[in-house]
């Protein structure tokens, strides 16, 4: 397959031939989201419902697997065609094509869940499966709500209708960039904060912010809150619209079945906000103002699977520091904190909270930045004691 290259002139006169070696491979992250689909299909040929599984094998095992044998990608684009690279509608027109494709894997799920008599267990673990994939609609709206087109801003809130997460990119966008590691901020863990802890904080928490930061737009405009000028109003009614044709469609069973759903697509979110920022923090200058976000706010992981079917949501340093900068464009920086791999396998580290502590606390302390003064570090207040006095010695080293 023929590989498209950019051409520019560095600053120093000598000529560029860039070429993004994994051009072709973006495309696995429309195959992903389409992985329900694949376990259901196995379970209509073998009859075997632990097919229905498929997806927890294939996203807790086999992608961290994949990403240890992988390895890493350190490749940045030059600077010179950077410009180029955003402006080839190729990258653009996958994230359009995948937008489709979560209505295709929600529906097709609730379709078996409720016209096959499944085991209890069977249709619980599809429910969670399937709200796991439409998790990754989230990263989906994540990547389209943060382009200045309208067109793909409506994609967007389109996409978020699957997960039920229509708040999310007025939240993300307009609260968590703006937030991003402080103590303000619902989104950005605290060292000595479990995940199923930081999940009680950032779940209401987004939704709360992101409710404030619209109802203040519509106040300027002068235009009611609950209105169809609501931005969260408008997703909202997709997702009711959706979900409520599926219950009538399918039956009783889509309760149970919505309810999970749902509930596992924001746990995926949850989970990608608690690795992203652990502990990191923002200093405030004389005037109480935070610095500006810098790459070493963001935990950052090159990790070519998962990064290649999550539109390189892992190099979130470089995202944090320009957001209106395609996936494809978003570059590795030396000296960043860096996680021990991609994020499915961070996840299930991140599960088992006092393996998460004891693997990224360390490291935490140990970024250059840091070197082990805890005010430098974002601490969950009421482990504070404790953890100033499990660190004191590396303190005050």
């Amino acid at each position: 397959m023929v590989m498209k290259g950019y051409t520019a002139v560095s600053a120093d006169g000598e000529a560029i031939l860039y070429e993004d070696r994994k051009r072709w491979l973006w495309a696995l992250s429309l195959l992903y989201p389409l992985q329900p689909l694949l376990g259901i299909w196995l379970h209509y040929l073998t009859g075997v419902e632990a097919w229905l599984l498929l997806p927890l094998l294939t996203g807790y095992l086999i992608a961290p697997l994949m990403d240890w044998v992988l390895g890493e990608d350190q490749n940045n684009p030059p600077d010179a065609v950077v410009i180029q690279l955003d402006r080839d509608r190729y990258y653009r027109i996958l994230t359009y094509i995948v937008v489709p494709l979560h209505f295709i894997a929600l529906i097709g799920a609730a379709w078996w869940a409720g016209t096959q008599e499944l085991s209890a267990w069977a249709l619980v673990g599809l429910a969670i499966v399937t709200g796991l994939t439409s998790g990754l609609g989230i990263n989906t709206g994540h990547e389209l709500g943060h382009k200045k087109s309208r067109f793909e801003r409506t994609l967007a809130k389109i996409v978020l209708a699957v997960p039920a997460y229509g708040h999310f990119w007025i939240e993300h966008n307009r609260g968590h960039h703006r937030d991003v590691s402080t103590p303000e901020d619902p989104a950005s863990a605290r060292m000595g904060e479990s995940i199923y802890r930081f999940a009680t904080r950032e779940i209401p928490g987004a939704f709360r912010r992101a409710w404030a930061i619209e109802k203040e737009r519509l106040t300027r405009r002068e235009k009611p809150t609950w209105s169809t000028d609501n931005q969260i109003l408008q997703s909202m009614a997709l997702t009711l619209i959706l979900q409520c044709t599926l219950l009538l469609l399918f039956g009783w069973k889509m309760i149970p079945f919505l309810l999970l759903h749902n509930a596992f697509a924001w746990w995926q979110l949850t989970s990608a906000n608690y690795v992203e920022h652990y502990g990191l923090l923002r200093r405030k200058d004389e005037n109480g103002r935070y610095e500006r976000c810098q790459p070493h706010h963001s935990w950052n992981s090159n990790h070519i699977y998962s990064n290649l079917v999550l539109f390189h949501l892992q190099r979130h340093s470089d995202h944090h520091a320009h957001p209106l900068r395609r996936y494809q464009s978003l570059r590795h920086f030396d000296d960043l904190p860096t996680l021990p791999s991609g994020y499915f396998g961070v996840y299930l580290i991140a599960y088992v909270p006092w393996l998460w502590f004891r693997i990224m606390d360390p490291r935490l302390l140990a970024l250059p930045h840091v070197r082990g003064d805890l005010d430098k570090v974002n601490i969950e207040p009421g482990q504070r004691s404790k953890i100033l006095e499990k660190y004191a010695s590396t303190a005050s080293a």
